[in-house]
């Protein structure tokens, strides 16, 4: 016992925790605590499912080590927290990971239009799902990477499939290309108006639909059109997504605009104790208004089986890369049948509507999430969110900035009196970076998307994301697009904006945990905080730049416990 005083007395950055034989102790490679007091170490000890242990490898052996502790032996592999997802959609990972892939390069083999067809074609005559569900559903279309440079048309869909419904997602998520027997399913006619907040786009006569649906018009339509679920096939998707989201590190996801019916999912893939990783949900708040599950248990601070509520969330605009998000100024090149001085639309064009949404999760206490790409919408935001702070004062809600893509520079220090947390999406730079340098806003303003470099400057916290399934959750890549900000081409956008791996790392780990209010519990390495670890292949901190994206996750422990090896 004195001995094991005197040693734990060493450990690096930690309280002595007396008498306590470890469950597992971590060593043999780089720790990365993501602890500023002391940010490298050479072990870790578990008990319980938390940290007791961090320090150097020889006062933890001593301080730790008991008999039937694990001695388990890095190799030189690096550890470091588990990633927390700053934002996604968790539900939607489990249903891509069965629909067909309609990627681009490098994620997916979509060039043209050609090529989607094929794929669907392939994808009626072989998958049990297709059959299951009586649809055929296509993940992630691009038309920015398309050899057509536009989304495939009805007429193009029917050619794969008159009898059976197509419904192919953009990339983006905000938009949809739709077969006739699709749109027949949905009662959409020539002669249906465009709703509120979205658009049917049509053919030449003006008024006939060409299978292109944007914003609320495509939110309204998928709805008509998507099967309900067994609860064996939604089990089934969770599973899927889990998997994937463990294979990529990540020990905390986020589920962002949850409706009803997967709000329902996962309460009962919780209560089945389906979940190996936490799950934080934030509901439509449009959808689910003022449902009884707001005011359940599983809104909580606290999870109940790996799972709950954090808030609701509000879409304030769609995409850039679909044209659809809401500036200012007009789109370098805009879509096809638009006027000139085009520069998207709002979500909730009439006058109030988006005050008394932001006002209800005020009101409530609820932590707000608020999707806002364009500038005239953050502005719409910055607005919106004032009038409330000042209506409803006292408690910080730790409202959440969405994406944020084209804040504006005179932007940020309205959006840090405002107490706003800003989670970006750099990914963006890889994947349509190109696209808006050349078609969505020109150079200039394209170099300032996702400004996270003006943001530290600032003095800012922030958290970065994949926005899965828009892009695969892959942990990597993220990390890598926030320090490297290259194009597909290999330009590299607002050179200025990236930041280091020991920041990009923060915005992975500590920082988004901070905005769930998971600060004191995830995030970083330290004594008392629960023992959510990663090992990867190599140090982010240490490696050529360019190849942090090349770095594999080898295992994600949750809670102290292996929940994922990769094989």
């Amino acid at each position: 016992m004195i001995i094991r005083v005197a040693a734990s007395a060493l450990l690096l950055g930690s309280t002595p925790v007396l008498a306590a034989d470890a469950d597992a102790i971590w060593f043999g490679g780089p720790v990365l605590t993501v602890n500023d007091k002391t940010p490298r170490a050479e072990a870790v000890a578990v008990k319980d499912g938390k940290i007791v242990a961090v320090g150097s490898r020889k006062a933890v052996l001593a301080a730790q080590k008991g008999r039937a502790t694990r001695l388990i032996d890095l190799k030189g592999h690096t550890l470091i927290p588990g990633f927390v997802d700053g934002h996604s959609h968790f539900v939607g990972v489990g249903l891509q990971a069965v629909s067909a892939n309609l990627m681009p390069l490098p994620d997916g083999p979509v060039r043209s239009i050609a090529d989607i067809q094929r794929i669907m074609r392939n994808f009626i005559a072989a998958s049990p799902e297709v059959k299951a569900w009586g649809i055929a559903i296509g993940f992630n279309y691009d038309d920015s990477q398309l050899a057509e440079q536009r989304a495939p048309t009805r007429q193009e869909l029917d050619s794969v499939s008159t009898t059976i419904p197509i419904m192919l997602l953009h990339q983006s998520g905000h938009l949809g290309a739709y077969n006739s027997k699709a749109i027949g399913i949905g009662g959409i006619t020539p002669a249906t108006p465009n709703p509120s907040g979205g658009i049917i786009q049509r053919e030449a006569d003006g008024r006939t639909p060409n299978g292109v649906f944007e914003e609320n018009g495509h939110f309204l339509l998928a709805a008509k059109v998507l099967p309900k679920f067994t609860p064996e096939q939604l089990a089934a998707q969770v599973v899927a997504a889990q998997n994937i989201y463990l294979a990529n590190g990540i020990t905390t996801a986020q589920d962002g605009k949850t409706d009803a019916a997967s709000t329902e999912v996962l309460i009962r893939a919780a209560s089945d104790h389906v979940l190996k990783l936490d799950v934080v949900s934030y509901v439509d708040l449009v959808v689910m208004k003022d449902s009884p599950v707001l005011r359940g248990p599983y809104m909580s601070r606290d999870y109940t089986d790996h799972f709950r509520i954090g808030g609701v969330k509000l879409t304030f605009d769609g995409s850039p890369q679909g044209k659809t998000a809401w500036f200012t100024k007009p789109y370098l090149q805009v879509p096809d049948g638009q006027a000139a001085d085009y520069a998207g639309y709002p979500a909730f064009p009439g006058p109030g509507e988006a005050q008394g949404w932001v006002d209800m999760a005020y009101r409530n206490s609820w932590q707000l999430l608020i999707h806002a790409n364009g500038d005239a919408a953050i502005d719409q935001m910055i607005a919106t969110v004032g009038v409330a702070e000042r209506a409803y004062p006292g408690e910080e809600r730790r409202t959440v900035l969405i994406h944020g893509q084209y804040l504006r520079a005179d932007q940020i220090p309205q959006v840090k009196a405002e107490r706003i947390f800003p989670a970006l999406f750099p990914m963006h730079t890889f994947y349509w970076g190109d696209w808006h340098r050349q078609s969505v806003a020109g150079p200039e303003r394209a170099a300032f998307i996702s400004p996270t470099g003006a943001l530290l400057k600032a003095g800012m916290k922030f958290s970065i994301h994949s926005d899965a399934p828009v892009t695969f959750p892959n942990s990597m890549r993220v990390f890598d697009s926030a320090v490297n900000r290259t194009t597909r081409t290999g330009h590299v956008l607002g050179p200025d904006q990236r930041i280091s791996p020991a920041m990009a790392l923060k915005a992975m780990t500590l920082w988004p945990a901070w905005q769930h209010f998971e600060g004191q519990s995830k995030g970083s390495l330290e004594v008392g905080k629960r023992a959510d670890m990663v090992v990867l292949s190599a140090n982010p901190l240490q490696v050529s730049q360019g190849t942090i994206k090349d770095i594999k996750v080898l295992e994600t422990i949750k809670d102290g416990i292996s929940a994922y090896t990769a094989p």
